[in-house]
């Protein structure tokens, strides 16, 4: 008997039905061993060397991987193709203790043909990848361990440092500035509807104002604006030049990690880790590909099966004339995964998964990659541009119409993405009639915060994390309450703010964007074999260490800002009522404590009274999982609840 291991018990029951009975599968249930909860773990004197240790709770699991290895003539080592995966393939050779007899496949999909293919195809551990994920374990436990007392020293108990987390806070902080640093100024769009030679309603369009005198419209006040609309209420109007081409528009490439998870917020409205949650699930029913990835390569096998398919479903003229493959900024060659994709691109949709989040992500990337191997979309695009005199007045009209649809068959454009806009024919020198003229003042908005798809695609960017990287990193800014999100959109919390002027304030260096995207490329370095993990570790180490112990002398301890609520304490008389964040979120405390220890529940009101009982108030609430929800404040005599606000409800 053969022995395959893995790492989720449901990719051990979708393997199953590929295997003979030549084969048992089982699995890890993740890692088998980590560094231990109650030390630091790694001996910074003798080479940072690891102490990785059986998890205790996998006390179990690791007795019985044991007994059926020993058992086993071949035992292949089938964990995810990735640096996880591969240490912990590195692990489970370790506690078997038998290197001969242990054998690496890897594979990109759950599927019969895949998985056959890699038993044919069996291979030794790769070393560089399983240091890469040495170097970031030991990484973040040396700057978790090292940093975290200093905080709870120098700003509050309980609180920890994390290094990617760390420069994700910054992020939202500096935005949070930015917004409370604007000023928002005016300004005016000025518009006239005119229309052509006839009297056909189809011949009226709207033109807007683009330059005066030859400049750029900057129209700053309504003065101005009523001067200029004045003006154009007078004027005569003529076509300038009328400008006509076609525009070919080209599918977006395959989904990576990043654009997956941008792509679930932006129109589910879901979390990263909900996202990845899912995506896990659907690769390990051997529906999709391999969800942790920032390639977007695609197999022959997948690329020619998607023609086939497309050829079939929509006709010759929706498939281009020779195959499409997009290129990949990937910086690991070992870790050239693919896009991700379906497993069987005839499979359109798939059913037994309630709720139905399964489907709709997977629908998500099926259209994704089927429409990344589709033509362009064919638009006839219009510009006609407008001259009112007297008073050198440019005015100006563009517009599409689409005359293909191409990919967008399979992914349909919402009219205000692809601004469809239907222009009526007219000739250059040709004079319009003036309809009516009028000004919209409008206001200088600040800058828009982050939200999962607007925070992900800015790390990515910066260079900051991998694929693995992006959902844990932003939960665990939330879990430890350095940031919240409301309506979808991230700001940061007092403790964050405080977390975070303490840590840049202190260590620049260490939190800078070019530094931490520095330390992604070295862990890459390492995983492709270019330099030494342990050298790399050393060089972000030592100074860190040294730097620690003149801060912990010379820097003053944090005060993190309260908000008042102008009440006096009801048990000491003496302080006030403020509001503080704990490790369960908002709570009211006295302004003197620790003298006095009064505390009360913080009800997080939206100013909208109960839609359901019309007596209490709606508040914000919390599942166990952290994942804010709308109740009302008379719970539980009403149970009232809601994912979306009252407020949104009552304008839809």
């Amino acid at each position: 008997m053969n022995l395959i291991i893995v790492e989720s018990p449901t990719k051990a029951k979708t393997l199953g039905k590929f295997l003979g009975g030549e084969y048992s599968v089982e699995a890890t249930a993740g890692h088998i061993k980590d560094l231990p909860k109650s030390k630091l773990g790694i001996d910074v004197e003798n080479n940072f060397k690891p102490d990785f240790a059986d998890i205790p709770k996998k006390k179990d699991i690791i007795k019985k991987l044991k007994s059926e290895g020993k058992r086993a003539k071949v035992v292949y080592l089938a964990t995810d193709p990735d640096r996880e995966g591969e240490a912990i393939a590195q692990h489970v050779q370790d506690i078997l203790n038998s290197d001969s007899k242990t054998k690496r496949i890897t594979f990109h999909e759950i599927t019969k043909e895949a998985l056959e293919e890699a038993l044919a195809d069996p291979h030794e551990i790769n070393g560089n990848l399983v240091d890469a994920q040495i170097a970031r374990r030991v990484l973040d436990r040396l700057v978790g361990y090292k940093l975290s007392p200093l905080l709870w020293k120098k700003v509050r108990r309980g609180l920890s440092a994390g290094r990617v987390q760390s420069v994700a806070v910054r992020l939202i902080v500096e935005k949070e500035r930015e917004i409370k640093a604007f000023k928002s100024e005016e300004y005016w769009e000025i518009f006239s509807e005119v229309k052509g030679r006839t009297e056909e309603e189809k011949n009226k369009f709207t033109v807007q104002l683009i330059k005066v005198g030859g400049k750029t419209a900057e129209i700053k006040s309504k003065v101005d604006a009523d001067k200029i609309i004045s003006d154009l209420g007078k004027a005569g109007y003529k076509v300038l030049d009328v400008r006509k081409k076609e525009v070919s528009k080209a599918p977006y490439p395959p989904f990576t990690t990043s654009t997956m998870t941008q792509a679930a917020a932006r129109i589910f409205g879901w979390s990263s880790k909900r996202t990845m949650s899912i995506a896990q699930k659907l690769y390990e029913e051997g529906l999709i590909t391999y969800h942790r990835t920032d390639s977007f390569n695609l197999s022959k096998q997948a690329v020619e099966g998607a023609r086939k398919f497309i050829e079939k479903e929509y006709g010759k003229n929706y498939l281009p004339a020779s195959p499409k493959f997009y290129k990949t900024a990937s910086k690991v060659a070992q870790e050239a995964h693919e896009a991700i994709r379906p497993t069987n691109i005839n499979r359109q949709s798939i059913t037994g998964h309630e709720p139905q989040d399964g489907n709709r992500l997977y629908k998500l990337i099926w259209s994704r990659f089927t429409a990344c191997q589709m033509n362009p979309s064919l638009y006839d695009e219009t510009v006609i541009d407008v001259e009112a005199t007297p008073g050198e007045y440019l005015l100006r009209a563009g517009g599409q119409i689409m005359k293909f649809d191409g990919w967008r068959k399979v992914i349909p454009a919402r009219l205000d993405v692809d601004g469809t806009v239907r222009l009526p024919e007219v000739s250059k020198a040709e004079d319009l009639k003036l309809i009516k003229t009028w000004g919209d003042q409008k206001f200088t908005l600040p800058p828009a915060r982050y939200n999962e798809a607007s925070l992900i695609k800015t790390l990515e960017k910066l260079g900051i994390g991998r694929p693995s990287t992006y959902a844990p990193t932003i939960s665990t800014i939330q879990v430890r309450n350095y940031v919240e999100k409301s309506e979808g959109k991230f700001s940061p919390t007092t403790i964050g703010e405080a977390v975070n002027d303490f840590l840049i304030g202190n260590f620049p260096d260490i939190f800078e964007y070019k530094f931490t995207a520095g330390m992604e490329d070295d862990l890459d370095r390492v995983a492709n074999g270019e330099t030494k993990w342990t050298g790399v570790i050393k060089e972000f180490f030592r100074p860190l260490e040294k730097k620690i112990g003149t801060v912990d002398k010379k820097a003053k301890r944090v005060k993190i800002e309260t908000e008042k609520l102008g009440k006096k304490c009801p048990e000491c008389k003496e302080g006030e009522l403020v509001i503080r964040l704990g490790r369960f979120g908002k709570f009211i405390s006295c302004s003197r404590f620790p003298d006095c220890k009064y505390t009360e529940k913080y009800l997080e009101k939206v100013g909208v009274g109960c839609p359901e009982c019309k007596i209490g108030d709606v508040i914000i609430k919390k599942t166990s999982k952290g994942r804010k929800f709308f109740g009302c404040s008379r719970y539980p005599e009403c149970k009232y609840a809601s994912w979306r606000s009252p407020k949104k409800e009552e304008k839809n």
